[in-house]
């Protein structure tokens, strides 16, 4: 009778050396539900904490996005009216008086190898009001000024209304206006009379505002002949412009004063216009640089705000974490629980201070005129600035929530 032998027993094999028992883990859909516990719980409280945030990230994002708006209006509006003009003026003499230009300080500019165009005006002492009755006290600060007909194609002027000085106008009574001279004299249309130097001129056309020119917003322009006939003017300019190839700005640059004046160069003022565009644009960024300075303060103290909010939840929340502690929860998930929390909570604030940054910014840029030119890279780094901020704000309370021992959670 054959016998069957009893299979040996099965024994638990040990664990690799160096191994433990596996470790409980959470999931992401876990850590997400367990995050927005308490965030749910007191929805209130929550909002009022990522509002913080949200406004030190809307400052910042809106000082970026209009800082950079008006940046792209400023590179379009010098790629339209240009970098090459140069003007030259004359500047005072070694005892301090002011230097004047000879007659034919244009036509030598016009030789200057690089020139490629030329014109001037010159300010005349004739006052202008609106009617002979003025004040004559109330000039308004308008200067008379004679200009040459090629002067809005140099300065890239352009005509708001009416027409500009022409041969069939230059020699008679006739007055264009700059915009700022129409608006102090109350002239909304060509055809109207003004009172210039004792007669009175007609009104031809009102000018746009010229960038590159500011001077003439606040001028009565005139022709040169007309001013030669009924002012004694004798030719001399006040101010040249000139425009030159773009390659040889700064050679022209170097050569308009000795060539204007050779005795005494340093007698005549040479500048560029888009210099003084392009230096405002740089007050305007170290203002924007100063904005973007309150806005990191503002979140700052949002960031507080959520390390505030974090420690009092853990504290409220004692006996919760006890009982998860109790029912097997280790350490590190209530450090990950009250982690994802504080990083939910800045997030929250990062994307509503983002949305409200970029809705600032369209509607400045909407009013002003300006491209929109938010950089994608600004709206990235505040995001994730919100998240370090959150991470570095919650990481005390998460810790501190972590090392709770469930005992003494539970009996408090």
């Amino acid at each position: 009778m054959s016998t069957v032998a009893a299979p040996p027993p099965v024994t638990a094999s040990p664990p690799p050396e160096g191994r433990g028992p596996d470790r409980s883990r959470l999931l992401g859909l876990d850590v997400l539900r367990l995050g927005t516990t308490g965030l749910r719980a007191r929805p209130t409280r929550a909002v009022l904490s990522a509002l913080g945030i949200a406004i030190g990230i809307a400052a910042m994002v809106a000082v970026v996005g209009v800082s950079s708006s008006s940046q792209a209006r400023l590179n379009d509006q010098l790629a339209q009216l240009g970098t090459n003009l140069l003007t030259a003026q004359a500047g005072r003499t070694l005892t301090g008086d002011r230097a004047t230009l000879p007659p034919d300080t244009l036509g030598k500019v016009r030789r200057v190898p690089g020139v490629e165009s030329a014109s001037s005006t010159a300010t005349l002492p004739q006052p202008v009001y609106r009617s002979s009755l003025s004040d004559p006290d109330a000039t308004g600060g308008i200067a008379t000024m004679a200009a040459d007909q090629n002067l809005l194609d140099v300065v890239s002027g352009t005509v708001r209304s009416g027409v500009w000085l022409n041969p069939a106008t230059a020699g008679f009574p006739a007055v264009v206006l700059g915009s700022i001279a129409a608006e102090r004299l109350g002239v909304v249309s060509p055809g109207t009379q003004v009172w210039l130097g004792g007669t009175s001129f007609t009104v031809v056309g009102i000018l746009d505002p010229v960038a590159l020119a500011p001077e003439l917003d606040t001028a009565a322009l005139v022709g040169s002949a007309v001013a030669a006939d009924l002012f004694g003017f004798d030719g001399s300019p006040t101010m040249i412009y000139e425009r030159s190839a773009d390659d040889s700005v700064e050679h022209v640059r170097a050569l308009l004063a000795p060539t204007i004046a050779p005795q005494a160069p340093n007698e005549v003022e040479v500048s560029r216009p888009s210099d003084a565009l392009a230096a405002r644009t740089a007050a305007n960024q170290a203002f924007t640089g100063l904005l973007l300075g309150l806005g990191s303060i503002a979140l700052l103290v949002g960031g507080i705000g959520v390390a505030n909010t974090m420690i009092i939840s853990v504290l409220e929340r004692r006996r919760e974490i006890g009982l998860r502690r109790s029912l097997g929860a280790t350490r590190r998930h209530v450090l990950v629980q009250f982690l994802a929390e504080a990083l939910l909570l800045s997030a929250l604030g990062g994307l509503f201070g983002s949305a409200f940054g970029t809705a600032a910014t369209g509607i400045m840029a909407a009013v002003n005129g300006w491209p929109f030119a938010l950089p994608p890279a600004a709206v990235v780094v505040a995001v994730t600035a919100t998240l370090v901020i959150g991470a570095i704000a919650g990481l005390y309370p998460a810790l501190r929530a972590a090392r709770t021992p469930p005992t003494a959670a539970l009996a408090s």
